[in-house]
């Protein structure tokens, strides 16, 4: 395809790439090109193939084509394109990424960040005038929303880029960022709006959320092979391996020996707490590792993750032990070998991971899964195989969820208002409420202004105040509360954990702290503390010299097991059955299932396994949906009730 207009925005960017020793892909001219002409899109493409410039360079190329006989001004255009991150953790990654080619083409544009993070001075500052590209996430743009006067400060906004569009789509974050998009768009019809996708299967549907129910939107995609590796650590006593268990711990020595053969490593797990755990671990095998060795998840203070990413990012770091804080965007380009402890409970997830090392184009992904139970075996070969088979999963868009609305609408009522007919139609220009019923709309409306008929006799539901056909809020209170409360994201009280003088380690969870007693020991932040006291929802510490401690435990951090993996490992057992032993993981698990296919059975992907045994306690019966966690709960519920 050729470019509609190699202008002189399109010539310095080349140049910045030849200065690179880079060429464009071709993916990467499309989408320069679809921006060029006031197209709205997604772009799917492989982890470190050059999505960020992909979408990033149209816009600085529009803006330097603006500008006459070629001279910049000194003073840095106004807001011009917000970039929306679903992790607080990308977000100065990402600024750091996008101020490159700003340097590169030598242009005074400003980029800043916005976030949970960003110190109150600076979001003063920002709403008495933006940077020219502002850099934040789905609640903090929500919580702009809420101010009248961004209407205003987004008046040359041109551009918005949705980065890991697949890691927000399937959820209420996704959801509240298509609302953000619709009260945007009413304000700019003209706004162009790009998602970055790397691991999606349902493309079409990912689009049309992305660009809304009223646009059609392009879809370019980086057909670009990228070579990804995935090797297992095979327990070398598999009679004595254990079935059970998620924490891991047996294959230590193994690991550590697999960290000593290059020079950078991320650790994966699955949870927070398998986080500390192996930390811990690696350290009592590797004593020596005390400075080299890091631990990064989202309950750590921003400083310390600041510190490990800053030391991954120049090579002076062996290894990291990580949750899914790290599984997205972030560049890294020292790391040389991914390790997953654990399954990986899906196709795309082990993709995004496998991404993190070999993160430029043309350069080979290596990941290490390491088993903590005998059955994981079967679950990595069957996401190999997944994998390479392209057989990815789809991430579905919620279908219109009202708490979501009823937040959504609130937020709107604080920034000057909204008249109700007016704002259901841009409510249904969001591609998850195009089919919102007056009958939904209107039961959203009674209960931000009564309380609905729950909480009507209760004046502090009462939020909305309708007059003259505008909706406002009126109570400062109201709306004090309602901009602390924006978001999704739910999760137990939060306490502070910090030393006695004063330095903070992050934050825990209430229920975990509240029964740990005082001088009791716990692991957190890589450390072994002594609790002193609980204050003011602040967790005292100091360093306890030696001992056990507990492990803390976080909610909402299992992860269930995806369909289209639950197919693949269902496939794996069948062949199995038959006979058939032809990856490395299937072979070493080989004896284990021909005694289960010898004392059971082995299921077809169609059958449903019960096993059954009689004790003194009466018959009982162990049931195996191979399903994941999710159906495993609903099916529990529903024999309980029964």
């Amino acid at each position: 395809m050729e470019l509609v207009n190699y202008s002189e925005g399109q010539k310095k960017v080349e140049a910045f790439f030849k200065s690179k020793k880079w060429k464009p892909f071709s993916f990467q001219r499309n989408t320069w090109q679809a921006y060029a002409e006031g197209k709205s899109g997604l772009l799917h493409a492989p982890t470190g193939t050059g999505k960020t410039f992909a979408v990033w360079a149209p816009p600085l190329i529009e803006w330097i084509n603006e500008q006459k006989n070629g001279k910049f001004p000194k003073r840095p255009p106004k807001l011009r394109i917000l970039w929306i991150t679903p992790l607080r953790a990308l977000v100065e990654d990402t600024t750091q990424s996008l101020q490159e080619l700003v340097e590169g083409l030598n242009i005074p544009w400003t980029i800043q960040s916005r976030s949970g993070d960003t110190t109150s001075s600076v979001k003063a500052s920002q709403r008495k005038r933006f940077p020219s590209c502002l850099v934040t996430t789905p609640e903090s743009l929500s919580l702009l929303l809420s101010y009248p006067e961004t209407k205003e400060s987004f008046g040359d906004l041109r551009g918005i880029m949705v980065d890991e569009w697949h890691e927000l789509l399937s959820s209420k974050r996704g959801t509240q960022t298509e609302l953000c998009l619709a009260r945007l768009r009413k304000w700019n019809p003209s706004i162009k709006s790009w998602g970055l996708s790397a691991t999606l299967g349902n493309l079409e549907t990912a689009r049309s959320t992305l660009t809304g129910s009223s646009k059609k939107g392009v879809l370019i995609n980086g057909d670009l092979k990228k070579k990804i590796s995935v090797q297992t650590i095979i327990p070398k006593d598999m009679e004595k391996f254990p079935w059970s268990g998620h924490l891991g711990g047996r294959l230590v020595e193994q690991v550590a020996q697999q960290i000593e053969k290059v020079k950078t490593t991320l650790v994966f797990t699955n949870v927070r707490s398998q986080t500390e755990y192996w930390y811990h671990a690696l350290l009592s095998v590797r004593p020596k590792w005390e400075q080299d060795l890091g631990i990064h998840h989202g309950s750590l203070d921003r400083k310390d993750r600041t510190i490990v990413e800053n030391r991954l990012r120049n090579g002076s770091i062996r290894a990291v032990v990580c949750t899914s804080s790290l599984d997205l965007g972030v560049d890294f380009s020292p790391v040389e070998q991914v390790i997953q402890i654990g399954g990986p409970k899906g196709v795309a997830r082990l993709l995004q991971r496998a991404g993190r090392c070999g993160h430029q184009p043309g350069a080979e992904s290596k990941v290490i899964c390491v088993p903590t139970q005998a059955m994981e075996l079967v679950e990595y070969a069957a996401a190999r195989d997944a994998m390479f088979d392209r057989k990815i999963e789809d991430r579905e868009p919620l279908r219109a969820p009202l708490d979501l609305l009823a937040q959504h609408l609130i937020t709107l009522a604080l920034a000057g208002g909204f008249e109700e007919k007016e704002t259901f139609q841009e409510i249904r220009s969001a591609w998850s409420y195009r089919d919102l019923s007056e009958e939904e709309w209107n039961w959203t409306l009674d209960f931000i202004i009564r309380g609905g008929k729950t909480l009507r006799a209760y004046d502090q539901f009462k939020r909305v105040i309708a007059q003259n056909g505008v909706h406002r809020v009126e109570s400062k209170l109201i709306g004090r509360f309602h901009r602390m409360s924006i978001g999704t994201i739910t999760s137990d009280s939060a306490i502070t954990v910090k030393f006695k003088t004063g330095k903070t380690l992050g934050t825990i969870e209430e229920s975990f702290i509240s029964r740990i007693k005082p001088k009791s020991n716990f692991f957190f932040a890589g450390k072994l503390l002594k609790l002193e006291r609980i204050r003011d929802l602040t967790a005292i510490v100091s360093k306890a010299k030696s001992g056990k401690g507990a492990i803390p435990v976080w909610g909402g951090g299992k992860s269930p097991l995806s369909s289209e993996l639950s197919n693949a490992v269902k496939e794996k057992l069948k062949q199995a059955k038959n006979g058939h032993f032809k990856s490395s993981e299937m072979k070493a698990l080989a004896p284990t299932l021909e005694i289960q296919n010898k004392n059971s059975a082995l299921p077809d992907p169609d059958q449903f396994l019960i096993e059954t045994t009689k004790t003194e306690d009466g018959s009982n019966w162990f049931l195996f949906p191979f399903a994941g966690r999710l159906a495993n709960e609903g099916l529990a519920a529903l024999l309980s009730y029964r």
